[in-house]
């Protein structure tokens, strides 16, 4: 019999189906995807797997012989950080096959990303995908669904607008500071976390105007770097809140598991400043921030969730680049099926050639002890014939399993072309 099909399977979630509250607490620090990675293949039936996990989504994919591997790919998240799979499920979605793959090329190309065309998820996603090669991880189908989804999306890059008209999260967060402060000139920013998002609003602040740059990290050597590049000045990490009433802004992106800033901290800071007003981002997931420091009159705080919406009007001006950008994945669906139905029948067509020449052979064997010694070119006569027979028998069976490979339901007519031909004991 021949081995039941690979199918392509994604659990997750994301900003369109769960809140912030519930991202941060299915996240996965960096540090452990390997492991994760790991305990994942471990379970059965799974064989190749992915995790991606940023401020906006965590995903599993995985190749798997039948779709009991999505039961296991909720199992596994629900226990990698201690929550009721029961309560997850609400949150997630389950794609397979065709969809599964679309999707992994819409993120790749920032189709689903909360800013359009943002640069940043096809780097995470390259980088999940070194985390799993370097475990071991990617061997087969799923390696080529993600290779096929980097050129993808470098494809939608070059042809489409989508790039160039990207409005990022970190421009949005400056937008609205635009709404508190007229002069951007005389204000002082923290930055609590070296990372990219850190960075790129930092330098969208001082193209703003901003001039004065302060920053604090846990591994101070990061600040360091991050202040030669900007132009600003490293605050020992364990003593930053005592310097809260000297900044204007705070652009909070650290790794930290727990908020770095409370309620508390926030309210004394504005009595030392006179009430004067914070502008806080958090845009870490897990946030940084305690929610209810926004409840201050003086504080407006803003978290990833509310700069997607403020980004959202956006999206819409970008509806026909999109457009274009999705018929370019669905194209390169079609030929990526095509190519991996051309290769699921190969075997069948192999066999059945086999068959018929073993067949053909046969029969020629019998054929020639009747006619008794011939000629070279009687030889050569003879086995033309043969071989322009078996090609006639054979080609009506093999368009059928070319055509039935990317139809839906072909799996039946390459079952029966099997049975006719009597092919199910080769594989």
């Amino acid at each position: 019999m021949s081995t039941p099909a690979k199918r392509v399977c994604l659990v997750g979630l994301s900003y369109r189906t769960a809140p912030v509250e519930v991202r941060e607490r299915l996240a996965l620090p960096e540090g452990t995807l390997g492991e994760a990675i790991d305990q994942l293949r471990a379970r059965a039936g799974i064989e190749e797997a992915l995790i991606l996990s940023t401020c906006n989504r965590v995903e599993v994919v995985v190749t798997a012989d039948s779709r009991a591997a999505l039961d296991s790919a909720v199992e596994f998240l629900a226990a990698a950080r201690g929550l009721d799979a029961k309560w997850l499920e609400t949150y997630l979605y389950r794609l397979e096959d065709r969809a599964a793959v679309k999707h992994v090329f819409r993120v790749a190309a920032s189709l689903d990303s909360m800013v359009l065309g943002e640069p940043q998820i096809l780097g995470q996603l390259k980088a999940a995908y070194a985390v799993a090669r370097e475990r071991g991880a990617l061997n087969g189908l799923l390696d080529a669904v993600l290779t096929k989804a980097f050129s993808v999306a470098k494809r939608v890059r070059n042809e489409t607008g989508i790039a160039r008209s990207a409005v990022s999260v970190s421009y949005a967060a400056v937008e609205i500071a635009r709404r508190i402060f007229d002069d951007f000139h005389t204000k002082r920013v923290l930055l609590v976390g070296a990372g990219k998002m850190s960075e790129l609003a930092a330098r969208h602040l001082k193209r703003a105007g901003c001039q004065q740059m302060f920053l604090t990290n846990r591994t101070r050597s990061r600040a360091e770097d991050l202040a030669r590049v900007l132009g600003g000045e490293v605050i020992e990490y364990a003593g930053f809140p005592a310097r809260l009433h000297e900044m204007d802004i705070v652009l909070a992106s650290s790794g930290a598991a727990e908020y770095v800033l409370r309620k508390e901290d926030l309210r004394q800071a504005l009595k030392r400043r006179h009430n004067r007003p914070i502008y806080i981002v958090d845009i870490a997931v897990p946030r940084n921030i305690d929610p209810a420091a926004n409840d201050l009159d003086g504080v407006t705080l803003v978290d990833i969730d509310d700069l997607g919406r403020e980004v959202e009007e956006n999206r819409k001006a970008r509806a026909k680049e999109a457009g274009q950008a999705e018929q370019i994945i669905d194209e390169e669906i079609d030929r990526l099926l095509e190519r991996f139905s051309a290769r699921s029948v190969a075997p069948t067509i192999v066999s059945l050639q086999e068959q018929l020449d073993a067949l053909s052979r046969g029969e020629l064997e019998k054929f020639r002890a009747k006619l008794g010694p011939l000629n070279p070119e009687q030889e050569q006569a003879l086995e033309a014939y043969t071989r322009s027979l078996l090609n006639k028998i054979a080609h009506g069976p093999i368009t059928e399993l070319r055509r039935a490979a990317s139809a839906p339901q072909g799996e039946y007519t390459i079952a029966l072309i099997r049975r006719l031909f009597r092919l199910e004991s080769n594989q």
